[in-house]
């Protein structure tokens, strides 16, 4: 099955109570449709360097920031396919380069226990942020309920809504099941 492996996003993120969201729901229904998964559970876990260097970055708000996450459509098994995704972003655009691969492959690759599988540019561009930062460890496992909606018109304009958005720090493996810490409050 083919992947697409490359995005640009211009992305804008906003805080919603649920009579904002479903008046806003209401307003683009003539423009917008649910996409082909309707609501799906994403989960992911995030890297980080042992003094938690890519996540303090982020924190500062800086025009710049990047980070390398490995993320599954539901709960995985260890020939899963998932992807290793290498998130950058530059001033409010976002540029995202991933790479499918089985979980056991991914989660060996990214903590260096095994060289990739593949070699693409992809590949490479990924293994020169693993290089940079050196040892990355799974630090945090963080998942979602999505409602994906695109343009009816054809065009790229997406909108997504996430809620039930849960944090873990132990147990960071995308086999295990959907549980954690609620971030925000209902």
């Amino acid at each position: 099955m083919a992947f697409q492996t490359v995005f640009k996003r211009y992305e804008l993120k906003y805080m919603l109570t649920l009579e904002q969201k479903e008046k806003i729901l209401e307003a683009m229904s003539p423009h917008m449709q649910l996409d082909k998964y309707g609501r799906t559970t994403i989960r992911n876990i995030y890297f980080d360097t042992d003094n938690y260097r890519l996540i303090r970055r982020s924190i500062e708000k800086p025009a710049y920031k990047e980070k390398i996450r490995i993320r599954s459509y539901s709960q995985a098994t260890a020939d899963s396919t998932v992807f290793v995704e290498l998130k950058k972003k530059y001033q409010k655009v976002v540029y995202k380069r991933r790479l499918p691969l089985c979980e056991v492959d991914a989660m060996a690759w990214v903590c260096r226990e095994n060289p990739c599988p593949v070699n693409t540019q992809i590949s490479r561009e990924i293994d020169y942020f693993i290089d940079l930062y050196g040892k990355l460890n799974p630090s945090v496992f963080l998942s979602y309920e999505r409602e994906a909606y695109y343009d009816k018109g054809g065009g790229d304009f997406r909108v997504t809504f996430d809620d039930n958005i849960l944090c873990r720090q132990t147990d960071v493996n995308l086999c295990s099941t959907t549980y954690g810490t609620p971030i925000l409050p209902e």
